[in-house]
């Protein structure tokens, strides 16, 4: 019964403190955007019977993703986003969501920006500025081999972006260099106001978080990462929000944040996050992976995708020059087990209509 307390003094202590003047300019706390914080799922991309790009389909998953509740969205950031689209579909996929996402009144807009070198960066960097957003997520270049160079590729794009940047701590799948230190990290938050916003997901996760979320307010926000499964945990060391591809859950992850931010009943959280767990168990069984996979079944279930159709990899995870694209095929008992284990967050599921035609 002493833990809960004891967890929202500390969470607050480390919010708080306004009046801390820091070296490297006066930052505050309260210079953290509200906006930036809490459950930002990452949109899954979904395809047509011909494996191009469904716009209306990303659309309709914003769409979701705010009936949902959640403070924000982001796209295009995960592996299946960033490595296997052309550059032509992201920045139309950006256009796509800054137009949908104008009537929204809950769900602030993340767009990634990311490339294999600066240059390639900056081009969808300017891109993004041009459609402003509320916030841009930016990871490695595939071209950084040194710590440095990720210094020199992050205070590029602080000359082009004008809004909060969260750093991603994390390569994409052909990153070779080092994982960006948690030095790093405060010295560009000390260099750039809108800096300092992390995703942390990089090894050792736990002792990274606890050495970020200390060097608050200058670090304004750490988002915990890697599919959610520890975000029970880091929330209790101060990680303010959950970033993952996890947008199918959009309404259980509002539903955990809310509760995290009352502290009044640890029980629920408990409960529901065991739940989850339980479900995302399932991406170490099927076909798939842990991410995509049988989330695109649940994803169908719930009205929004049309199919389960992905963009795969080349011979050993290469980015093949014509998309290959194929559907994933689930036997009746895995589906059974899907929907066996998706029931158990009926009673934390949103049941009013969905904001679109839905696909059933």
């Amino acid at each position: 019964m002493t833990i809960q307390p004891t967890r929202r003094q500390f969470l607050k202590t480390t919010i708080s403190g306004a009046s801390a003047f820091l070296a490297g300019g006066h930052l505050r706390a309260a210079d953290a955007d509200p906006r930036v914080r809490g459950p930002f799922p990452i949109l899954s991309t979904p395809f047509t019977e011909s494996g191009a790009v469904d716009y209306e389909v990303l659309a309709n998953q914003a769409r979701f993703v705010e009936w949902g509740g959640c403070p924000g969205m982001i796209w295009p950031q995960s592996g299946d986003s960033v490595d296997l689209l052309t550059m032509e579909e992201k920045l139309r996929g950006m256009e796509v969501l800054a137009e949908t996402s104008r009537s929204f009144k809950t769900s602030a807009l993340c767009l990634g920006v990311q490339g294999r070198n600066t240059e390639e960066m900056l081009v969808y960097a300017r891109h993004a500025e041009k459609l402003a957003p509320t916030a841009i997520i930016s990871r490695p270049p595939d071209s950084g081999r040194t710590e440095d160079d990720l210094r020199q590729y992050w205070r590029e794009l602080a000359k082009v972006a004008t809004r909060p940047v969260i750093f991603q701590t994390t390569g994409g799948t052909a990153y070779k260099g080092p994982v960006p230190s948690v030095k790093l990290m405060i010295e560009l938050a000390k260099e750039f106001s809108h800096f300092g916003y992390i995703k942390e997901e990089a090894a050792p996760i736990i002792a990274r978080t606890r050495e970020l979320c200390a060097a608050k307010p200058v670090i304004r926000r750490v988002f915990s990462a890697r599919g959610g499964h520890g975000w029970l945990y880091e929330s209790h060391l101060g990680t303010e929000g959950l970033i993952t591809e996890r947008a199918v859950y959009a309404d259980v992850l509002t539903r955990v944040w809310d509760l995290m931010q009352s502290g009044k009943d640890p029980d629920t959280v408990r409960d529901i996050h065991a739940k989850l767990m339980l479900l995302f168990n399932l991406g170490q069984h099927l076909p798939g992976g842990d991410l995509r996979g049988f989330q695109l079944h649940l994803w169908k279930r719930r009205g929004v995708f049309k199919n389960m159709i992905s963009r795969d990899y080349g011979p050993n995870r290469s980015i093949p020059s014509k998309p290959i694209f194929s559907e994933l095929k689930l036997r009746d008992d895995e589906i059974a087990e899907i929907d066996f284990r998706f029931e158990a967050l009926k009673p934390y599921l949103k049941t009013e209509p969905l904001p679109f035609k839905t696909t059933k």
